[in-house]
């Protein structure tokens, strides 16, 4: 059997109860995590922008756009809800793909859930089977192309699996929407974003989009090419889809605090544990020095003037996390973005790049149990005192052991508490997610989410 049509077996046969207990536990947590991501990414500029487009597309209004209550055609609601879901940079990772999975599995599965009026189970299976797509297909895809495309390219075909799998799609034409999906990808050169912050960021509104019209088209007859998933060299990648699942050890989740590009993790972190364990004033500070890898580096120093300059940066992130200690929604929309005193500590920012990070970086782009996103901070202050942190690990590891369904109901009421004002409405909403494959009328559930 050709590996594309393997992974159109498994996307099109698994249902819930095929799923193993550690899977069905972390989709619920990714749900959560995902759901909150989307709700306070609704803060963001460019989550009105997708709103307002998708709502001026005139058919096919079956599918509601988060808050905002209106209603789209499936594909264009999953793009407006995906954008908002990475708007802020909160969301999800995942090993081998090397992104943001969740941000457009989610949206897309939530979008054709609604449209084709199913239950719970079947979107949380639907969502498995995203998962588990994209942490294959998003590491051919990093093998086989040589530019760094951002995780709209990839999760066009993660997206595609989970629309075919709730359409109810054949073989055959699962095939054909994987093959659609794939080449209608969008080219999302992902460091010319990271050079030049704008909205466009990681792609994954579009790589939501895509996928549903993707897998739209195949149930029509369209056709695709064959997967790169078939290549002889991606064997050992692809064989094992639906015996082996990757999702219990390949999700990463952001902490509370960190709203930015995960390269500058590591930086905020040791920054932080440096003014704490030695009670560092901050106009003491003369100097932070962060040594990082090349791509830590090449986000900057540059003072932002929008949320998405704030999220590709080192500079600000680090100088909020001085003095507010979280890097969250309040320290990376534009409103805060002229406040002297970050300003004036992220002026006080350098960077410097170190080969031996860049092969820690390396190793953990690989999957390599010893990579890791780190780096180095010093801090000079006044008195001629130098404060070095050694090396700092971001905690992007895999497995990730210190989550758990407690911590990341914590993380998801912080969230949602910037957009939904009653304790009662969110407690509602946490009680739906953790027993989510029990809901019979997904519309009950998406009523709660809007303002």
């Amino acid at each position: 059997m050709d590996r594309n049509e393997r992974i159109a077996d498994f996307v099109t046969c698994i249902r819930w109860t095929d799923l193993p207990e550690p899977v069905r536990v972390k989709i619920r947590m990714s749900l959560m995590d995902s759901l909150g991501a989307a709700l306070s990414g609704q803060l963001a500029r460019v989550s009105g922008i997708a709103a307002e487009f998708v709502s001026n597309q005139e058919s096919g209004r079956r599918s509601t756009i988060l808050l905002n209550g209106e209603r789209a055609a499936p594909a264009l609601a999953a793009f407006a809800n995906a954008s908002a879901a990475n708007a802020l940079d909160t969301d999800d990772g995942l090993q081998y793909a090397y992104g943001h999975a969740g941000a457009q599995i989610f949206p897309t599965a939530l979008a054709l859930t609604e449209a084709l009026n199913m239950d719970g189970s079947r979107m949380l299976a639907a969502m498995a089977v995203g998962y588990e797509v994209a942490a294959r297909v998003g590491r051919c895809w990093h093998d086989h192309h040589e530019v760094y495309q951002a995780c709209g390219s990839w999760g066009s075909v993660a997206c595609s699996a989970v629309a075919s799998n709730l359409m109810g799609l054949s073989r055959e034409q699962t095939v054909h929407a994987l093959g659609i999906s794939e080449y209608f990808s969008p080219n999302a050169p992902m460091m010319r974003d990271v050079d030049h912050p704008a909205m466009v960021k990681h792609a994954i509104g579009w790589g939501a989009m895509t996928g549903v019209f993707s897998a739209e088209l195949a149930s029509l007859g369209y056709t695709g090419i064959p997967g790169i998933a078939g290549f002889d060299k991606y064997h050992d990648w692809i064989e094992d889809i639906g015996t082996t699942y990757l999702l219990p050890e390949s999700v990463a989740w952001k902490g509370l605090g960190n709203a930015c590009c995960a390269w500058a993790h590591a930086a905020m972190k040791g920054a932080r544990r440096l003014m704490d364990e030695n009670s560092i004033r901050l106009e003491d500070i003369e100097r932070i020095r962060v040594e990082g890898f090349t791509e830590t580096v090449r986000l900057g120093t540059k003072l932002p003037s929008t949320t998405e300059e704030a999220q590709f940066n080192v500079a600000w992130p680090v100088a909020a996390m001085l003095v507010d200690g979280e890097v969250g929604p309040r320290q990376m929309l534009e409103d805060r973005l002229s406040d002297p005193l970050v300003k004036g500590l992220a002026q006080k920012v350098e960077l410097l790049e170190c080969e031996d990070l860049n092969e820690l970086h390396r190793l953990f782009k690989i999957g390599d149990k010893q990579g890791r996103f780190a780096a180095r901070v010093t801090i000079d202050v006044k008195g001629g005192r130098k404060l070095e942190s050694g090396l700092v690990d971001a905690g992007q590891q895999f497995p990730q052991t210190d989550w758990n369904e407690r911590s990341i109901e914590e993380k998801f009421r912080h969230l949602a508490g910037f957009v939904l004002k009653k304790k009662a409405l969110i407690d509602k909403i946490v009680d739906k997610i953790w027993h989510f494959e029990q809901t019979v009328d997904i519309a009950e559930f998406i009523s709660l989410l809007k303002r």
